[in-house]
Formats: C-alpha cells, sequence, structure tokens
C-alpha cells in the first residue's frame, strides 16, 4: 500500500478579538465618565495624543418641566439611583483590568430589576468567549462588594444565602431550608426536619431569620431615572422635531500632537474610534427618542413598546451593538435624566401599551388611591383595563414589586 501526501491551501474566515477591537468595543460600551477616564490612560501612555479638557460648568438636570406636569407623581419628585446606576458604580469602585470589565459589564446587563442573574454564568462565558471560572471569579467579587447584600444572585436561594453568609446564620438548619425551598414555599417543615435530621423547632427558628432576608434587593431602585451627573446626550424639541446632540461639556477633545514621534498612528486610530463611538450613540440615540416621542410630549406614560433587534434593524446595527451603546448611557430631557436602556420594553400583550406605560399607569394610580381605602391587585388590574389595557392580577403584582410599591393592607398601614 502507498501513501503520498500533498499540499493544498484553503481559505478560512474567523473572527479574532484583536487589542483593536477590544478597545473599540470597550470604547463604543463606555459613558463620558468612563471614555474620559480611558482617554486619559491612554494620553498618559502616548505623547502624541493631547486631551483638552471641556470648560468646567454645572450642568443642572431639566426638571422643572417634569414637576409641573407630574407633581402628583412622588418618584418623580423623589427619585432615588437606578439599579443601572448603582451596579456600575460598584464596577467602577472594583478597579477592573479591561478583560474583567468586559465580564463585569455583561453580568450587569444580565440583571433582572429583582437584582438576580437572568442569565447563567456559563451563557455569559460563551457570549464573551471566555472561560466559566473567569466569569464565576468576576460574579463573586461583584457579589462581596455590591450593597445590598444578594445583588448579582443566580437565583432566590443563591440570593437569600448570600445574606444569610453575611449575618453569619449560614447554619446547618439554613442551608437544609435553602436547599429545600420548594419544600419550604407549601409550609412542608416537618418533611424537611426528617429529610434534614433536624429537630422541627430549630428549623422553625431558621425559617424566622429566613424571612427578615430580601428575596428581591433589586426591586428598592428607581426603575427609570439616571443618576445626577452629566448626561451623555441632551435631547431638545426643535422647530423640525426632537433632536438630541452630544453633551460636549462631557468630554475632552482628542487631537494628535505636531510634530513627529511614534504613536501617531495609534492616536490617529483612537480619534477614529471615538468619532465613530459618537457617530453611533448619536444614530442610536435619535432612532431611540423619535420612537419613544409620546414618552418626552407626554411622560413614560406615553412609552411604545420597542426592542434593541427592531432599533439595530432599522440603523443597520446588530442587537448586540445597541445593547453596548445603550448599557450606561444617560439622555438629558425636560422630563428628567433617563437611561436610555429604559426605554426600551415590551407590550404583554399583542397590540397592546407598552410594560414601562402599564408600570407608570400603575404608579400613578396608587399614588392617587385613597388612603384609608388602598387599591387591592384585582382592583388596580380592572383600572388598567379600563385603559383598553386587559391585564391580569400576578402581572399587577410583578409590576408592583418592580416599582417597589408594597401590597394594599401594607400601604394602609402606612398611611
Amino acid at each position: 500500500m502507498k501513501s503520498s501526501s500533498r499540499i493544498s491551501v484553503q481559505q478560512t474566515q474567523r473572527m479574532a478579538l484583536t487589542t483593536g477591537l477590544a478597545a473599540s468595543i470597550r470604547i463604543l460600551r463606555a459613558d463620558a465618565a468612563g471614555l474620559s477616564r480611558y482617554l486619559e490612560e491612554q494620553a498618559a501612555e502616548n505623547p502624541q495624543i493631547i486631551l483638552t479638557r471641556p470648560q468646567v460648568q454645572e450642568w443642572i438636570p431639566r426638571w422643572r418641566t417634569a414637576f409641573a406636569a407630574d407633581a402628583e407623581r412622588p418618584e418623580q419628585a423623589a427619585a432615588g439611583p437606578s439599579l443601572v446606576g448603582h451596579v456600575l458604580s460598584v464596577i467602577e469602585a472594583l478597579r477592573l483590568d479591561p478583560a474583567e470589565t468586559r465580564i463585569a459589564m455583561a453580568l450587569a446587563e444580565a440583571l433582572e430589576p429583582s437584582g438576580w442573574l437572568g442569565r447563567p454564568p456559563a451563557a455569559v462565558a460563551a457570549e464573551l468567549g471566555v472561560g466559566v471560572a473567569a466569569v464565576d471569579g468576576v460574579l463573586t467579587r461583584l457579589q462581596r462588594q455590591a450593597e445590598p447584600t444578594g445583588l448579582f444572585a443566580r437565583n432566590l436561594a443563591d440570593c437569600l444565602r448570600l445574606q444569610a453568609e453575611e449575618a453569619g446564620e449560614l447554619d446547618r438548619a439554613m442551608v437544609s431550608l435553602l436547599d429545600r425551598l420548594d419544600l419550604l414555599a407549601r409550609g412542608e417543615i416537618d418533611r424537611i426536619a426528617r429529610e434534614a435530621g433536624l429537630d422541627s423547632a430549630e428549623l422553625r427558628a431558621a425559617f424566622g431569620r429566613l424571612r427578615s432576608y430580601d428575596p428581591k434587593p433589586g426591586a428598592g431602585f428607581e426603575p427609570y431615572a439616571a443618576p445626577v451627573r452629566e448626561p451623555d446626550l441632551i435631547a431638545e424639541k426643535g422647530a423640525s422635531g426632537w433632536i438630541v446632540s452630544l453633551n460636549r461639556s462631557a468630554l475632552p477633545s482628542v487631537s494628535v500632537a505636531e510634530g513627529r514621534g511614534k504613536g501617531r498612528a495609534e492616536a490617529r486610530a483612537l480619534i477614529k474610534m471615538i468619532e465613530g463611538r459618537n457617530a453611533t450613540l448619536l444614530s442610536v440615540g435619535q432612532e431611540i427618542l423619535t420612537r419613544q416621542t409620546a414618552a418626552l410630549e407626554a411622560g413614560l406614560g406615553a412609552l411604545q413598546p420597542m426592542t434593541m433587534a427592531e432599533v439595530g434593524a432599522a440603523l443597520g446595527l446588530h442587537e448586540s451593538t445597541v445593547s453596548r451603546v445603550v448599557a450606561g448611557t444617560a439622555v438629558d430631557t425636560p422630563r428628567g435624566t433617563w437611561w436610555l436602556r429604559s426605554l426600551f420594553t415590551r407590550a404583554p400583550q399583542e397590540g397592546g401599551p407598552s410594560a414601562g406605560a402599564l408600570r407608570d399607569r400603575l404608579a400613578r394610580l396608587v399614588a392617587a388611591e385613597d388612603p384609608d381605602h388602598p387599591l387591592s391587585d384585582e382592583a388596580l388590574a380592572e383600572a388598567l383595563a379600563e385603559g383598553g389595557a386587559p391585564i391580569a392580577r400576578r402581572t399587577v403584582a410583578k409590576y408592583r414589586a418592580m416599582l417597589n410599591l408594597p401590597p394594599a393592607h401594607r400601604r394602609r398601614r402606612r398611611a
């Protein structure tokens, strides 16, 4: 039997995450403050990069119109920090390296309003093309740093476990309850005691401690408000409609030093990436607010159903690009400073109002109710249905929890 060898040429195509591509992604998803820090780091390493700081001025949110139009809504007048803004400050405080920051931002994007992760770490690792161990390492640091304890939990059991561990109450009885939450929800403590070989009284004492924990640590944050800081974009109404522009006072200008020297090509490439980032941010911001003109005119109760895939298709961009652009990006409007990400919302029923609009109407109904006779979830569902939005009672309960509104009996007690 004869064997022969031959030389052949094959052409394959694949994407590699080069240094330039990684820098481009980081610039694309950075807000004004993060991009300013990145430019300062690059200028310190490359003398060919010249930064000119913007003129220092005090930025004041344009909230007078919002207060006049929505004076009856308590969360507008006393808006707390948003979950997104809080999490971004946690990531910043950790001072992670670029690779870890990329993982942390992906985990932040996966957060649900409850404060739990909406995707498993393995799925995040697969999307980023990194190992699960690397994601788990960053996740552990976020869980230890983030307050309130329980943020970035994988699920309910993990959320409660983190709080029990911090309180020094993660004993055998508590572990037994957390491992059998399905039985605990049905009140089968005696069965748990038999399976765990523990005394029922000991388990009931642990259950009393467990009930003091917060199962949804993310629900206490304002769902729409961005932090009071200089926004990345400014929305103003002109003669031809709403116009979105960059907030130039929030970013330094970048130029290449005169003369010759090493690093000029890198400086020019950096400027080109920033120009691309700004152009993409402007086009995405303009498309989002064009679709949400009603919310700019009438408030968040007029939010229209909108997805990132729809915005990406309209601009010829991938959905992931839109997601990176809106992560941590704020826009200043006459009705306050909003996160762009909070303006994406789906309709619970096809053809109906968006979930964001329903939550806004729900908040208004609760704010206007009689303190002596607060509305039940069933009554709230009926009131929302009168506006042409049939909605289930359990959906009202879910939205109420997202808005951090207690049930009717607790609202009566508070009043």
